[in-house]
């Protein structure tokens, strides 16, 4: 009997790539031949074509091309949670329609998975050929930042290109937090994973909408997500404020009783002080209030995402 193989496709004004996606993968997977393939793509509130592309390939489809789009845009990780919900696969492959992600390298994840030994095949780039220094250099940085704050690992340079087994699906499910960073779910789920090494590749058309605010607030939230670290730099932060100001006060009595008349001096140097704890505070409560400017939308519960229309 064959197995079902589902593909997750997140699209966010993907119009000028789509054409091209479908081809290229069905060609792929036709080469399987024990697979059955069913494809879900997910509009994330698309401000171009996108939704009347889908539209088009579900019509000379409709048995195994399937789409959903959102009432607006909810961000890539709602879009990647509502397509794991839809997606009724033994295996389960989440893609970007960029063709970023090599879809040659499809036969050799699902024969890993296929053979037992491992439940989820990922994938990692090891170079960033074509793409801003500057961008390189922060996503370098990240990885080294969290892995050395976090206590849940994650890999250099991976992808949310992965094909994953049915219970690993179930397991990522199973996290209904509404801050979700999938690279970190991913790990933090476990699950014996096989990454395979890959050179990046440009997309076939169009152009990325992730800019690098995006991608420094991206980083920020993985950060919070699978990191007390920052709570903890506010607290030692705070304690080293704490026993300098202590030493100010020592240092500004023992100068009094020592030339009483220098005490009217000093005010830059007061000054300085306030400025600094100040400064401090406030990076502390910037901090915290991250923390729990989380647990506020958590505890809201409200929905993910929002389905417009599904078919």
């Amino acid at each position: 009997m064959k197995k079902l193989l589902s593909v997750v496709v997140p699209c966010y004004n993907e119009c000028e790539a789509l054409p091209y996606f479908y081809p290229a993968v069905s060609k792929v997977l036709r080469s399987i031949p024990d697979l059955d393939v069913e494809y879900w793509f997910i509009d994330d509130g698309s401000q171009d074509n996108t939704l009347t592309e889908l539209r088009k390939l579900h019509d000379n489809c409709p048995d195994n091309i399937h789409y959903i789009t959102f009432s607006r845009n909810f961000g890539k990780e709602a879009a990647l949670y509502a397509g794991l919900q839809a997606a009724n696969g033994d295996y389960v492959v989440v893609m970007d329609a960029d063709l970023q992600d090599p879809p040659s390298m499809l036969p050799t994840m699902y024969q890993y998975l296929a053979d037992g030994e491992y439940d989820c095949v990922g994938t990692r780039r090891v170079d960033r050929k074509g793409e801003a220094k500057f961008k390189s250099f922060l996503s370098n940085m990240f990885y080294k930042v969290i892995n050395k704050i976090s206590n849940t690992a994650i890999v250099p340079g991976a992808r949310d290109y992965r094909m994953m087994t049915r219970q690993m699906v179930d397991a990522v499910l199973s996290m209904t937090e509404c801050n979700r960073f999938s690279k970190g779910i991913f790990s933090w789920v476990g699950f014996r994973t096989k990454y395979l090494d890959y050179h990046n590749v440009e997309r076939v058309a169009g152009k990325s909408d992730w800019s690098t605010r995006s991608l420094f607030k991206y980083a920020i939230n993985g950060i919070t997500d699978f990191s007390e670290a920052p709570l903890s730099i506010a607290v030692w932060l705070g304690l080293a404020a704490a026993f300098l100001s202590i030493l100010g006060i020592i240092f500004v009595v023992v100068r009094h009783f020592i030339d009483p008349h220098s005490s009217v001096f000093g005010w830059a140097s007061m000054v300085s002080i306030i400025l600094m704890l100040g400064g401090v505070q406030l990076l502390c409560l910037g901090i915290m209030g991250k923390y729990v400017s989380r647990i506020y939308l958590q505890v809201k519960h409200r929905p993910i995402y929002i389905i417009k229309e599904k078919k």
